[in-house]
Protein backbone atom coordinates (compact mmCIF):
# COMPACT_ATOMS: atom_id res chain seq x y z
CA UNK A 1 0.00 0.00 0.00
CA UNK A 2 1.56 3.28 -1.14
CA UNK A 3 1.50 6.58 0.69
CA UNK A 4 0.18 9.54 -1.32
CA UNK A 5 0.31 13.24 -0.53
CA UNK A 6 -2.29 15.54 -2.08
CA UNK A 7 -1.74 19.27 -1.64
CA UNK A 8 -4.81 21.47 -1.66
CA UNK A 9 -6.76 18.29 -1.07
CA UNK A 10 -9.53 19.55 1.19
CA UNK A 11 -12.03 20.54 -1.49
CA UNK A 12 -12.76 20.70 -5.19
CA UNK A 13 -10.45 18.84 -7.52
CA UNK A 14 -8.04 18.03 -4.70
CA UNK A 15 -10.76 16.38 -2.63
CA UNK A 16 -11.83 14.33 -5.64
CA UNK A 17 -8.26 13.18 -6.16
CA UNK A 18 -7.79 12.28 -2.49
CA UNK A 19 -11.01 10.27 -2.51
CA UNK A 20 -10.01 8.38 -5.65
CA UNK A 21 -6.52 7.55 -4.42
CA UNK A 22 -7.95 6.19 -1.19
CA UNK A 23 -10.37 4.07 -3.23
CA UNK A 24 -7.36 2.81 -5.18
CA UNK A 25 -5.93 1.50 -1.90
CA UNK A 26 -3.40 4.21 -1.10
CA UNK A 27 -2.98 5.84 2.29
CA UNK A 28 -3.58 9.52 1.68
CA UNK A 29 -2.29 12.60 3.47
CA UNK A 30 -4.20 15.78 2.68
CA UNK A 31 -2.26 19.04 2.98
CA UNK A 32 -4.19 22.32 2.89
CA UNK A 33 -4.36 25.72 4.57
CA UNK A 34 -8.04 25.10 5.37
CA UNK A 35 -8.92 21.53 6.29
CA UNK A 36 -12.64 22.12 6.71
CA UNK A 37 -14.46 19.10 5.29
CA UNK A 38 -11.24 17.32 4.33
CA UNK A 39 -11.09 13.53 4.24
CA UNK A 40 -7.92 11.48 4.36
CA UNK A 41 -5.83 9.19 6.52
CA UNK A 42 -3.85 12.18 7.75
CA UNK A 43 -4.93 15.84 7.57
CA UNK A 44 -2.23 18.48 7.89
CA UNK A 45 -2.33 22.28 7.88
CA UNK A 46 0.32 23.24 5.34
CA UNK A 47 1.24 26.31 3.29
CA UNK A 48 3.00 24.82 0.26
CA UNK A 49 4.69 28.15 -0.48
CA UNK A 50 6.60 27.85 2.81
CA UNK A 51 9.67 25.60 2.86
CA UNK A 52 9.37 25.18 6.62
CA UNK A 53 5.68 24.29 6.46
CA UNK A 54 6.24 21.72 3.71
CA UNK A 55 9.17 20.14 5.55
CA UNK A 56 7.17 19.82 8.78
CA UNK A 57 4.20 18.32 6.93
CA UNK A 58 6.25 15.73 5.07
CA UNK A 59 8.09 14.73 8.25
CA UNK A 60 4.70 14.17 9.89
CA UNK A 61 3.42 12.12 6.95
CA UNK A 62 6.52 9.93 7.01
CA UNK A 63 6.28 9.33 10.75
CA UNK A 64 2.56 8.49 10.71
CA UNK A 65 1.93 6.79 7.35
CA UNK A 66 5.35 6.12 5.88
CA UNK A 67 7.50 7.75 3.22
CA UNK A 68 5.37 9.09 0.34
CA UNK A 69 5.84 7.45 -3.06
CA UNK A 70 3.08 9.52 -4.69
CA UNK A 71 2.84 13.30 -4.59
CA UNK A 72 0.01 15.21 -6.25
CA UNK A 73 0.74 18.93 -6.49
CA UNK A 74 -2.78 20.29 -6.67
CA UNK A 75 -2.65 23.38 -4.45
CA UNK A 76 -3.32 26.53 -6.41
CA UNK A 77 -5.68 29.42 -7.01
CA UNK A 78 -6.23 32.35 -9.36
CA UNK A 79 -6.85 36.03 -8.69
CA UNK A 80 -8.44 37.44 -11.82
CA UNK A 81 -7.36 40.98 -12.63
CA UNK A 82 -6.31 42.96 -15.69
CA UNK A 83 -2.54 42.98 -16.11
CA UNK A 84 -2.19 46.73 -15.59
CA UNK A 85 -4.12 46.53 -12.30
CA UNK A 86 -2.40 43.46 -10.89
CA UNK A 87 -0.45 43.99 -7.69
CA UNK A 88 2.94 42.45 -7.05
CA UNK A 89 1.55 40.76 -3.95
CA UNK A 90 -1.16 39.04 -6.02
CA UNK A 91 1.43 37.94 -8.59
CA UNK A 92 3.67 36.52 -5.88
CA UNK A 93 0.84 34.79 -4.02
CA UNK A 94 -0.41 32.88 -7.06
CA UNK A 95 3.01 31.98 -8.45
CA UNK A 96 4.33 30.95 -5.04
CA UNK A 97 1.51 28.48 -4.38
CA UNK A 98 1.09 27.11 -7.92
CA UNK A 99 4.76 26.85 -8.94
CA UNK A 100 7.05 27.31 -5.95
CA UNK A 101 4.86 24.88 -3.99
CA UNK A 102 5.31 22.14 -6.58
CA UNK A 103 9.07 22.71 -6.55
CA UNK A 104 9.29 22.51 -2.75
CA UNK A 105 7.28 19.29 -2.45
CA UNK A 106 9.01 17.60 -5.37
CA UNK A 107 12.48 18.56 -4.15
CA UNK A 108 11.67 17.15 -0.73
CA UNK A 109 10.02 13.93 -1.92
CA UNK A 110 12.40 13.05 -4.77
CA UNK A 111 15.42 11.71 -2.83
CA UNK A 112 13.44 8.96 -1.08
CA UNK A 113 11.68 8.03 -4.32
CA UNK A 114 15.02 7.86 -6.15
CA UNK A 115 16.50 5.68 -3.42
CA UNK A 116 13.50 3.35 -3.60
CA UNK A 117 13.57 3.19 -7.39
CA UNK A 118 9.91 4.17 -7.62
CA UNK A 119 7.89 7.35 -7.42
CA UNK A 120 4.95 9.14 -8.98
CA UNK A 121 4.67 12.91 -9.09
CA UNK A 122 1.53 14.36 -10.65
CA UNK A 123 1.19 18.11 -11.10
CA UNK A 124 -2.22 19.69 -11.59
CA UNK A 125 -1.88 22.27 -14.33
CA UNK A 126 -4.71 23.96 -16.24
CA UNK A 127 -5.88 24.76 -19.75
CA UNK A 128 -5.16 28.34 -18.68
CA UNK A 129 -1.51 27.51 -19.34
CA UNK A 130 -2.37 27.98 -23.01
CA UNK A 131 -3.45 31.58 -22.35
CA UNK A 132 -6.31 33.22 -20.46
CA UNK A 133 -7.06 36.96 -20.19
CA UNK A 134 -6.87 38.71 -16.82
CA UNK A 135 -4.96 35.77 -15.37
CA UNK A 136 -1.35 36.48 -16.32
CA UNK A 137 0.06 35.30 -12.98
CA UNK A 138 -1.97 32.08 -13.08
CA UNK A 139 -1.13 31.47 -16.74
CA UNK A 140 2.56 32.05 -16.05
CA UNK A 141 2.49 29.71 -13.06
CA UNK A 142 0.68 26.89 -14.86
CA UNK A 143 2.73 27.11 -18.05
CA UNK A 144 5.81 27.15 -15.82
CA UNK A 145 4.46 24.04 -14.09
CA UNK A 146 4.22 22.31 -17.46
CA UNK A 147 7.87 23.09 -18.15
CA UNK A 148 8.84 22.01 -14.65
CA UNK A 149 7.05 18.71 -15.27
CA UNK A 150 9.03 17.97 -18.41
CA UNK A 151 12.39 18.97 -16.94
CA UNK A 152 11.84 16.99 -13.72
CA UNK A 153 10.74 13.97 -15.76
CA UNK A 154 14.07 13.98 -17.60
CA UNK A 155 16.04 14.15 -14.37
CA UNK A 156 14.09 11.63 -12.32
CA UNK A 157 13.18 9.08 -14.99
CA UNK A 158 16.45 7.12 -14.69
CA UNK A 159 15.58 6.47 -11.04
CA UNK A 160 12.13 5.01 -11.70
CA UNK A 161 10.33 8.23 -10.82
CA UNK A 162 7.77 9.58 -13.29
CA UNK A 163 6.54 13.17 -13.43
CA UNK A 164 3.37 14.06 -15.31
CA UNK A 165 0.77 16.81 -15.34
CA UNK A 166 -3.00 16.80 -15.64
CA UNK A 167 -4.46 20.03 -17.05
CA UNK A 168 -8.17 20.39 -16.28
CA UNK A 169 -10.47 22.36 -18.49
CA UNK A 170 -13.76 23.76 -17.22
CA UNK A 171 -14.42 21.79 -14.02
CA UNK A 172 -17.27 22.52 -11.64
CA UNK A 173 -15.84 23.47 -8.23
CA UNK A 174 -16.16 26.37 -5.80
CA UNK A 175 -13.97 28.40 -8.17
CA UNK A 176 -16.71 28.11 -10.80
CA UNK A 177 -18.77 30.70 -8.92
CA UNK A 178 -16.00 33.28 -9.35
CA UNK A 179 -15.52 32.35 -13.01
CA UNK A 180 -19.23 32.87 -13.63
CA UNK A 181 -19.20 36.24 -11.89
CA UNK A 182 -16.19 37.34 -13.94
CA UNK A 183 -18.29 36.81 -17.06
CA UNK A 184 -21.43 38.37 -15.64
CA UNK A 185 -23.34 35.09 -15.52
CA UNK A 186 -25.21 33.13 -12.91
CA UNK A 187 -23.61 29.86 -11.91
CA UNK A 188 -26.26 27.78 -13.68
CA UNK A 189 -26.01 29.89 -16.84
CA UNK A 190 -22.24 29.67 -16.86
CA UNK A 191 -22.24 25.88 -16.54
CA UNK A 192 -24.87 25.53 -19.28
CA UNK A 193 -23.14 27.83 -21.77
CA UNK A 194 -19.71 26.35 -21.19
CA UNK A 195 -21.03 22.81 -21.53
CA UNK A 196 -22.73 23.69 -24.80
CA UNK A 197 -19.42 25.02 -26.14
CA UNK A 198 -17.63 21.76 -25.34
CA UNK A 199 -17.33 19.00 -27.98
CA UNK A 200 -18.49 16.47 -25.37
CA UNK A 201 -21.42 18.74 -24.40
CA UNK A 202 -20.87 18.64 -20.67
CA UNK A 203 -18.86 20.26 -17.92
CA UNK A 204 -16.05 18.47 -16.16
CA UNK A 205 -16.17 17.32 -12.54
CA UNK A 206 -13.43 16.55 -10.00
CA UNK A 207 -13.93 12.83 -10.64
CA UNK A 208 -12.87 13.33 -14.28
CA UNK A 209 -9.56 14.77 -13.16
CA UNK A 210 -9.15 12.12 -10.49
CA UNK A 211 -9.41 9.34 -13.08
CA UNK A 212 -6.39 10.75 -14.93
CA UNK A 213 -4.41 11.22 -11.73
CA UNK A 214 -5.19 7.66 -10.71
CA UNK A 215 -3.59 6.38 -13.92
CA UNK A 216 -0.45 8.53 -13.62
CA UNK A 217 -0.07 7.42 -9.97
CA UNK A 218 -0.32 3.73 -10.82
CA UNK A 219 2.47 1.22 -11.29
CA UNK A 220 1.15 0.64 -14.81
CA UNK A 221 2.08 4.20 -15.82
CA UNK A 222 5.80 3.57 -15.53
CA UNK A 223 6.45 4.12 -19.26
CA UNK A 224 4.66 7.48 -19.31
CA UNK A 225 6.50 10.56 -18.10
CA UNK A 226 6.89 14.24 -18.90
CA UNK A 227 3.36 14.40 -20.30
CA UNK A 228 0.72 17.11 -19.95
CA UNK A 229 -2.72 15.54 -20.30
CA UNK A 230 -5.52 18.00 -21.02
CA UNK A 231 -8.68 16.69 -19.39
CA UNK A 232 -10.91 19.27 -20.96
CA UNK A 233 -13.53 17.65 -23.17
CA UNK A 234 -11.67 18.90 -26.24
CA UNK A 235 -8.39 18.34 -28.12
CA UNK A 236 -5.88 20.82 -26.73
CA UNK A 237 -2.15 21.13 -26.31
Amino acid sequence: MSVAVVTGGARGIGAGIAKRLRADGHRVAVLDVDLTGAEGDVLLDCDVASEESVTIAFDKVSSVLGVPSIVVNNAGFARDQPLHEMSLSDWDAVVDVCLRGAFLTTRLAAPAMMAAGFGRIVNISSTSALGDPERVQYVAAKSGLNGFTKAAALELGPFGVTVNAVAPGFTVTNMTVRSAARRGRTLEEHIRITAEESPVRRAGHPEDIAHAVSFFASEGAGYVTGQVLYVAGAPLG
